[in-house]
């Protein structure tokens, strides 16, 4: 009669004799410390050059985007967008401040109301865009300050307005002419803070 031979647990015959199963050595502090900082050096390169070259957080400052964007919200903008298609009527972006004086910002966060060919005019406390009035569901007022115009944009220059219409909330392109695409750093695409306010724009 054939016999299955058995090994109970732990006896010698579950491990070849001489190959005593090893385990891994513990890995030093210094060496979690190390991988732990290289992580974190390559996470903030990765950040600082899709800041630089994609993306960027900007707060708004300031009250000449409401109703559309109250101070201390914050902005995802994207940097890559104009990089393969002109801004279009309508968008927000974030520009460099053209103007002189003591009140120049760095940047500044409008809307873009006409695009190279375009003839804006401000008639009657309405804007005009090549002629036609233009229906602004964005805003709760009509424009408190005096008529403008008629301008005609030429190639690669665009005028933006702030969407808040009351005198002397907004000093946009009516105050400091039309820019250029060069001076539009981006286009706000949504609101990420606070929470509650969280929207795409």
């Amino acid at each position: 009669m054939n016999q299955v031979q058995q090994h109970e647990p732990g006896s010698s015959g579950a491990h070849p004799a001489g190959n005593p199963e090893t385990e891994p050595k513990p890995r030093s502090l210094s060496a979690e410390v190390w991988d732990w900082a290289k992580t974190i050096v390559i996470a903030f390169v990765i950040m600082m050059l899709l800041n630089l070259f994609v993306f960027n957080l900007s707060m708004v400052k300031g009250q000449s985007m409401q109703p559309t964007l109250y101070e201390k919200e914050r902005l995802f903008i994207d940097k890559i967008v104009y990089d393969f298609k002109a801004p279009s009527r309508g968008e927000i972006v974030v520009l460099h401040d053209p103007s002189d004086g003591p009140d120049k910002k760095e940047f500044l966060v409008k809307r873009v109301i006409g695009i190279p060919g375009d003839t804006v005019e401000v008639k009657d406390h309405k804007l005009y865009v090549n002629g036609q009035l233009k229906v602004e569901p964005y805003t709760e007022v009509e424009i408190q300050d005096p008529d403008f115009g008629p301008l005609k944009l030429d190639k690669d220059h665009y005028f933006v307005m702030g969407d808040n219409r009351h005198a002397g909330a907004s000093k946009d392109s009516r105050s400091f002419g039309s820019v250029t695409s060069k001076a539009i750093v981006g286009r706000a695409e949504f609101i990420f803070w606070p929470v509650s306010q969280i929207k795409g724009l």
